[in-house]
């Protein structure tokens, strides 16, 4: 096995439980509230909480990630994310919990941001997309895995029980990529001329391919982190369905979609750059335009029709995973590579899913849940926009040197 596909195979079984553990929480809200006596918009603070410790903490970790080795980085943060969920096992009020989620950004601002830079060095600019679509595949998987863990293993044992043991198996994934994982060259497989704008930290400020690519991420991000978050508990809500068998069929049809939608839309995209080189942009575009129409039948929709509509609307929302990832990786040079890729995270939080779900739990306090998810077609609009404007910006990707 080569160095690359040995370490990509263990970032993605990393990724694999990032996600595990992030999706238990929204697996069982209802579980939760019912011990704590909690409000939607307190349980949407927990959210929040995690993402503002992320997106604080990874300006930081992409300025070593530039500087020094990532594996060591990599393998820290791993291990920080999975002692903080293993230690849900001991909370036993709201604000511990707060607390506990708190720190699960730390462990995450290191492995979201390295991870796909290290990933840039074992592979050139035109096949980026195809390995960070089969890397990405582990955000559907994990998050549906989460959502059974928390649905059916907190049904049955206790909402702390999931926590617990998806703890696990990140610790041991960990050690396993600090004994055979491998870190590349940095800039190995570079090919895209390196401007300023590219290749310096205040160049970022300029770059319109890493600007437009950015916030079209962001808002697109506001969305899906509100849906993820509370569409198990707009499932029990709205449809009638038990918190276990809600939690099963967001997880299904996560891990269905998030699969087939990730991979669709990375093969679309890879044919489509032997044509235009633009159409990572593009294809991110169509992604979200086409989710607009299915969101808002879902949201305002029959209730007898949530599930299979969610299905179609979440197929669309995973075609962009890959190509609008690689759209960023792209967009700049490896000097900077893992600090771009820490203040995308910054800027996708900050104004995407940081927030979102305590402003849905919020509105949904004052109103239903109904009109508090609809508030993300608003965010699907204008990402649709930047993404669609920030095709103009894409950079060619011939090999330059």
């Amino acid at each position: 096995m080569s160095p690359a596909l040995g370490t990509l195979l263990l970032l993605i079984g990393l990724n694999l439980f990032n996600y595990i553990d992030r999706y238990i929480l929204p697996g069982e809200v209802s579980l939760i509230q019912r011990e704590f006596h909690s409000t939607d918009q307190q349980m949407g603070a927990l959210t929040t909480a995690m993402f503002v410790v992320y997106m604080f903490t990874a300006p930081l970790t992409g300025w070593l990630g530039d500087r020094f080795r990532r594996k060591p980085l990599i393998i820290a943060g791993a291990v920080l994310w999975s002692l903080a969920t293993l230690g849900t096992m001991w909370v036993h009020d709201y604000w511990t919990l707060y607390i506990r989620h708190a720190l699960v950004g730390v462990g995450e601002a290191t492995f979201g941001i390295f991870a796909p830079a290290v990933l840039a060095d074992f592979y050139p600019e035109r096949d980026r997309n195809r390995i960070l679509s089969i890397f990405y595949l582990a955000i559907p998987v994990g998050a549906a895995l989460g959502y059974l863990a928390g649905g059916e293993l907190g049904t049955l044992w206790g909402w702390r029980a999931p926590f617990f043991l998806c703890a696990i198996p990140g610790l041991a994934i960990a050690a396993l990529y600090g004994w055979i994982g491998r870190e590349p060259e940095r800039g190995a497989c570079d090919h895209v001329k390196p401007t300023m704008n590219r290749t310096t930290v205040w160049g970022l400020f300029s770059n319109a391919a890493f600007l437009t690519a950015s916030f079209g991420l962001a808002t697109l991000t506001f969305a899906m982190g509100g849906i993820s978050a509370w569409m198990p508990t707009f499932l029990h809500r709205s449809a009638g369905l038990s918190v276990g068998k809600a939690s099963l069929a967001m997880g299904a049809i996560t891990v269905v979609d998030g699969i087939a939608g990730t991979l669709v839309g990375g093969w679309l995209a890879q044919r489509w750059l032997r044509t235009n080189y633009r159409a990572l942009y593009l294809l991110s575009f169509w992604s979200v335009a086409l989710t607009l129409p299915c969101g808002a039948l879902l949201f305002f929709g029959p209730p007898a029709w949530s599930i299979p509509v969610l299905f179609v609307t979440e197929f669309f929302l995973f075609l962009n995973t890959g190509p609008l990832n690689a759209a960023i990786v792209n967009s700049v040079s490896a000097p900077v590579r893992a600090t771009a890729i820490s203040l995308n995270l910054f800027c996708i939080h900050a104004f995407g899913d940081t927030f979102s779900p305590q402003i849905i739990g919020a509105i949904s306090d004052r109103s239903n849940l109904r009109i508090g998810l609809g508030a993300t077609l608003i965010f699907l609009v204008i990402s649709a926009l930047i993404l669609r404007m920030g095709a103009r910006f894409a950079p060619p990707l011939e090999e330059t040197g």
